[in-house]
């Protein structure tokens, strides 16, 4: 069913030890190798546990689930080009996170933990309590103080244990991995697992189009679990013959914090690295991304670029959205206006993928602010 690879060491480890980081200090990556049966897809039902072979758990039995995956694909015209846009704002807890939770959690399960620990500025931390709460399973999140208000009560609610933390973004990281020598680290970041979760994003996009792969995907980036998701889910259908290649990535951050759009275009951060700006695109504010150097090359090996947008192009993309009927927090919006950028130079008949990646409802009390 496959393995952990150290990054660093290279050491090999069986995906029956409950590892979330390897002993040497280093992160941790799963290698797969199974084989999709496509021709049985079609009789399965329409989430993402139908790509059962590629998600290491080998008990159906512990695989903890609300049906979630398999979002619609919708198309949306902007301008003179029509993009594919993947609404995974529609997961049980609002946001894309569920992907990685649904698989995490059921890992977990699986390995007999019976209490976890993440820290998040709110939709991970979201998604772990709540399939936490699903699987039985104790947990505590850690967030930081200015997270968003409706977030914490979210998490509060599945019963889950919140920690405010003062700080920055990445003082909350630090004090959960001082706890995590004691309880298992169901990190999204961190975590392999999540991000075998997150993957299942490509596999849907590449069977919604047919089994083509796009031109291009649009993604935000703060910590990399979509955009590492995503890249690990191509390349292993390239890999497998699936599809025909592999998408061109454009990363989108905030250009108040965007530490991996400086560091890939080797520009000089106008105020020094791990140095954050408040910006409205929350989820995506990292200063310091713990996969940094896997993200830069995955978007280097895809030909692909990284695009910042300010915030008042955030909210004007949130505005069209709205308009258009589509209610999701800023962050979300954060992709599009990046997308729109990006629009402004690609050829006419590139197959685009952008996504939604997170609902407005988790952030309505900010949204009203932003539209008056």
């Amino acid at each position: 069913m496959g393995t952990f690879i150290c990054t660093k060491c290279h050491t090999e480890f069986p995906l029956d030890r409950p590892l979330w980081q390897c002993p040497c200090g280093g992160l941790l990556d799963i290698d797969i190798k199974a084989d999709l049966p496509i021709e049985l897809l079609q009789r399965r039902p329409p989430t993402m546990w139908r790509y059962r072979e590629i998600l290491p758990v080998v008990d159906d039995t512990n695989i903890v689930s609300y049906d979630e995956g398999f979002t619609p694909l919708v198309k949306i015209s902007f301008a003179r080009h029509t993009v594919f846009v993947k609404q995974d704002y529609l997961f049980p807890t609002g946001s894309f996170k569920d992907r990685g939770a649904a698989l995490l959690i059921s890992k977990a399960k699986e390995l007999g933990i019976d209490r976890v620990i993440e820290d998040s500025s709110g939709n991970a931390g979201a998604a772990i309590a709540a399939y936490s709460a699903r699987a039985g399973i104790a947990c505590d999140i850690y967030v930081p103080e200015n997270a968003s208000p409706d977030k914490i009560a979210q998490i509060k609610a599945y019963g889950a244990q919140v920690h405010m933390i003062q700080g920055s973004r990445e003082e909350v990281a630090q004090k959960t991995l001082g706890q995590a020598a004691r309880t298992y680290y169901a990190s999204h970041c961190w975590n392999p697992m999540f991000m075998h979760g997150t993957k299942t994003f490509a596999y849907e996009v590449c069977e919604q189009l047919d089994w083509y792969a796009p031109h291009t995907l649009v993604v935000p980036v703060g910590g990399g679990t979509l955009l590492l998701g995503a890249y690990i889910g191509f390349t292993e259908m390239l890999g497998a013959g699936l599809t025909n290649r592999l998408p061109r990535i454009i990363a989108v951050q905030a250009e108040r914090c965007a530490p991996l759009a400086h560091a890939f275009n080797k520009e000089e951060h106008i105020a020094g690295d791990g140095l954050y700006f408040d910006t409205i695109a929350k989820g995506i504010a990292i200063s310091n991304p713990i996969r940094r150097s896997q993200i830069l090359t995955a978007v280097q090996m895809s030909d692909g670029c990284f695009i910042t947008v300010t915030d008042a192009e955030i909210i004007q993309a949130l505005k069209d959205l709205c308009a258009r009927g589509f209610y999701v927090e800023p962050t979300a919006a954060a992709t599009i206006a990046g997308l729109r950028r990006y629009l402004e130079t690609a050829p006419p008949n590139e197959m685009i993928v952008s996504t939604l990646t997170g609902h407005g409802l988790k952030t309505s009390n900010l949204i009203q602010e932003l539209l008056q």
